[in-house]
């Protein structure tokens, strides 16, 4: 009886136990299925939204390409405002300078914003600001109205530019040529797909039309990318491999104030004044000088495709000039910066040549603008990879938008070009174009080059040579070599790569600090002797 009664009293605690396990099994598996799920979804919703650098890179094309208009279309809205409105051309050239000078002055401000505060939203605010300028365009009566969309667009324009450019640089320091140039090839083929439809709107709905539907739908789609843009976080992207490595690069991150205290800056400068004039004259007066040479209207057969010559030209110019900015960047990562500016330099001098002498036939002026454009637009991928190649990549989307205020300066050249060929004929223009293409690609190859080489041998580059640890200094004295001092004061923390733009330290109010580390500041130059950067294979 005992035994009988134990038994099933151990088989009711078994089946009890038995049943609990089950529950809190079951309870574990809901659990672990629903964190399951919970992780899944998360890891879908950062893969969609995670900032992968060549995401980042198509955000910033795209982004750019809705600005394209705004310069390369603007030539298509000359004619029709003149005839309608009766006010001259220059006067209506006069928008384009004031769109271009405020596109360019205003972006080393707004990189700055770009570096301090992110890149989402300064191209948030200039889709606004994009979409805005073409709604004031449409609806101008007055040249004051017009002057005032062409701020607007400037303004806007320069935000989305300089900030899909500078975040391009700090993405891609390996490839800096390649990158720079695929974002400044949505600015240069941008408008390509749209040259067709806004020369049609135009022609049979008006130009007020064109800029509005235009303005609006190209300033959306800037505010919706515009969520997606990231700067890349600290230790988010390695530094270029031996293997990838082609041309020297500082490790040095120079502020803007330093930078602007540096020669070799405002050599480049001056050279990319030199080019962007010319291209700028030929983008901006294509339509006017088609229309002087009697051509415009020519219409051509291409693959099937009927066109105006005019209209043919634009388009293949925006597509030669889209394809040769990443171009000519993956090029200069191979065989340098200077090397390849003086070859695209030379060609659009030649190719300006043969357009004074050739150009009145309508398939000539066709392919020889396209040929000036296709290496015209390459300083927009080889002077932002040059500039973060020298001076950083920190403070890269400020310093390249300080270089590139150069295109505004050029532009100012825009207006006299309708003057000099009212007064003399667009050979003069082309002239001037010529000089400037062929003293530029010179100034490159012979003054640039050398010069930045002893610039980068001044402190440790990327290219071997052993990177000390910064610390507290004294301004120095002045380089045997001439450079200007830097002055300040500066701290970085051991091991960043991102190292204060120092020529060389001195003894002084750093001597504590170098007796307190000499082991670690063994490889310090002396203050006698600049660094000598290793050689880049």
């Amino acid at each position: 009886m005992i035994g009988g009664t134990a038994k099933p009293a151990k088989s009711n605690t078994q089946a009890k136990w038995a049943l609990r396990i089950f529950a809190i099994a079951r309870q574990f598996s809901q659990a672990s299925s629903e964190k399951v799920e919970e992780i899944l979804k998360s890891k879908i919703a950062e893969l969609a939204t995670s900032p992968n650098r060549w995401r980042q890179l198509l955000f910033g094309i795209v982004c750019m390409s809705m600005i394209a208009n705004l310069q390369y279309g603007w030539t298509l809205f000359v004619n029709p405002i003149h005839h309608e409105q009766g006010w001259s051309r220059a006067a209506i050239q006069v928008a384009f300078t004031v769109f271009v000078f405020t596109e360019t002055w205003l972006v080393p401000i707004e990189g700055w914003f770009v570096d301090r505060y992110g890149p989402r939203i300064v191209v948030m605010f200039g889709g606004v600001l994009v979409a805005v300028a073409w709604v004031v365009d449409s609806f101008a009566q007055s040249l004051f109205v017009l002057y005032a969309g062409a701020v607007i667009a400037g303004v806007g324009a320069g935000a989305v530019y300089g900030t899909c450019v500078g975040n391009a640089l700090k993405w891609f320091p390996d490839r800096r040529g390649l990158a720079a140039g695929a974002t400044a090839a949505g600015f240069g083929a941008g408008a390509a797909l749209t040259v067709i439809p806004i020369a049609e709107t135009i022609e049979n709905f008006g130009y007020h039309v064109a800029f509005l539907a235009f303005g609006l739908g190209q300033g959306l789609v800037i505010i919706l990318l515009s969520w997606f843009l990231r700067a890349p976080a600290k230790g988010a992207v390695a530094p270029p491999s031996a293997q990838r490595r082609r041309v020297k690069q500082t490790r040095i991150d120079y502020l803007p104030v330093q930078v602007m205290r540096q020669p070799m800056f405002w050599l480049m400068y001056l050279i990319f004044v030199l080019v962007a004039s010319g291209g700028l004259m030929a983008a901006a007066q294509i339509g006017p000088i088609a229309g002087d040479y009697g051509i415009a209207e020519v219409r051509l057969n291409l693959a099937g495709l009927v066109l105006p010559a005019l209209t043919l030209a634009i388009s293949l110019d925006r597509v030669l000039d889209g394809f040769g900015r990443p171009f000519f960047g993956w090029v200069s990562d191979n065989i340098g910066r200077e090397n390849t500016m003086c070859i695209a330099f030379g060609v659009a001098g030649f190719s300006l040549v043969l357009l004074t002498q050739l150009g009145h036939n309508p398939w000539l002026f066709v392919l020889l603008t396209a040929l000036f454009f296709g290496v015209f637009g390459e300083i927009y991928s080889l002077f932002p990879a040059t500039c973060g190649d020298t001076f950083g990549s920190k403070y890269a989307t400020t310093n390249a938008g300080m270089l590139y205020t150069a295109k505004g300066t050029a532009s100012a050249l825009v207006p006299l070009a309708s003057l000099a060929a009212t007064a003399y004929g667009w050979s003069a223009v082309f002239a001037i174009a010529v000089a400037f293409n062929f003293g530029a690609a010179l100034l490159a190859l012979f003054v640039l080059k050398p010069l930045r080489a002893r610039f980068l041998q001044r402190g440790p580059s990327i290219s071997g040579a052993p990177v000390p640890l910064a610390v507290h200094w004294s301004p120095p004295v002045a380089a045997a070599s001439g450079w200007a001092p830097f002055r300040g004061r500066t701290q970085v923390p051991a091991g960043s790569s991102s190292l204060e733009a120092t020529g060389w330290l001195r003894s002084g109010s750093t001597a504590p600090a170098m007796s307190a580390s000499s082991p670690l500041m063994a490889n310090e130059p002396s203050p006698s002797t600049p660094p000598v950067a290793g050689n880049s294979p």
